[in-house]
């Protein structure tokens, strides 16, 4: 994939990239990914859910990148900013999503350095994250320095419908703030 090219995307791109970010996470859930999405997803939610997450990128509490391959999405992450006055030092990552067509080619690990070399830069010295216990998603994180804080029986359903364990991560890339 060496003409993938990795980009922050701001309020002002958000629209040129929309109608990727909606085929990256039907793919992602025809695929199995378990990302709040059952099987009956369909554009119109997809794309509804992309304009809820555009409005908090545009409120500064969401940050969101994208791999594009030729003007295509073919990876994104997002890293949901803590509001409260008490959490300023944590933020989540969420949504992960690489193309079926695109993994192993060092994406997610691309996204994963900028969204913690970002976190790190606001002050977000504490990142945690979930994944479905038992998914690749596993061991990758793992290989980024995560660690396993513990697991959540029947956390959340896959978009079969069947719920699953889900296991919660964190990497602290700093130490607390002051």
């Amino acid at each position: 994939m060496n003409s993938a090219q990795l980009r922050r995307v701001t309020v002002e791109s958000f629209a040129h990239y929309r109608p990727g970010l909606v085929e990256l996470l039907l793919d992602a859930v025809a695929d199995g990914a378990s990302i709040g999405f059952l099987n009956d997803v369909d554009a119109a939610a997809a794309t509804e859910y992309f304009n809820t997450v555009h409005a908090e990128v545009r409120q500064g509490s969401r940050l969101l990148w994208v791999v594009v391959k030729d003007e295509h999405v073919v990876a994104s992450a997002q890293l949901g900013l803590c509001q409260k006055p008490n959490g300023l030092n944590r933020a989540e990552v969420q949504k992960l999503l690489v193309r079926t067509d695109a993994r192993r080619h060092g994406l997610g690990a691309q996204l994963m350095g900028a969204l913690e070399s970002e976190a790190l830069y606001l002050g977000r010295g504490l990142l945690y994250l979930d994944t479905e216990t038992g998914s690749a998603a596993e061991p990758f994180y793992e290989g980024l320095g995560y660690q396993r804080a513990g697991q959540i029986p029947d956390y959340a359903c896959s978009p079969s419908g069947v719920y699953r364990p889900t296991s919660l991560y964190y990497k602290i890339l700093q130490g607390p703030r002051a």
